[in-house]
């Protein structure tokens, strides 16, 4: 597929994100399924894409300081990696945030992955932190 191939949707089924984020996070990062889903998911925006009616890929964007919003559990599954996916997941949530006022976006990113965030412009503002046994690094984008 290519990423022209995709459908993302705009406060998706969550249960479709659901399924994404537990095949990405606690199936294939061992990620605790107890915390997986959490309190902000009943206030977050969420984004799903679609392949051919399946979910593919997912991710959430929430407001949790005035005019700042954090992005969270951006997940593509290993089957559709490399398709630039991710990148258009994140167009997508840039889009919203800045349809709903915010001038600024946040990410807490793997350090795996941190290049991906920095090619679309994030920056690096913290050293390495552990979460959810996953070493990662708080990044910033002005989208003002």
């Amino acid at each position: 597929m290519t990423a022209n191939d995709y459908r993302i949707e705009v406060e998706g089924d969550r249960e479709d994100a659901y399924d994404v984020r537990f095949a990405v996070f606690v199936e294939e990062q061992g990620v605790d399924p107890d915390i997986e889903i959490d309190e902000h998911d009943d206030e977050a925006t969420h984004f799903v894409a679609y392949a051919d009616d399946e979910p593919v890929g997912a991710a959430r964007l929430r407001e949790p300081e005035d005019g700042v919003g954090k992005i969270e559990r951006l997940a593509v599954l290993q089957s559709h990696r490399g398709e630039e996916l991710g990148r258009r997941l994140m167009e997508a949530v840039e889009t919203e945030a800045a349809r709903q006022g915010l001038t600024r976006l946040k990410l807490h990113g793997q350090v795996r992955v941190a290049e991906f965030y920095e090619y679309l412009g994030y920056e690096q503002v913290s050293d390495e932190f552990e979460e959810a046994g996953i070493s990662h690094v708080e990044m910033v984008k002005s989208i003002a």
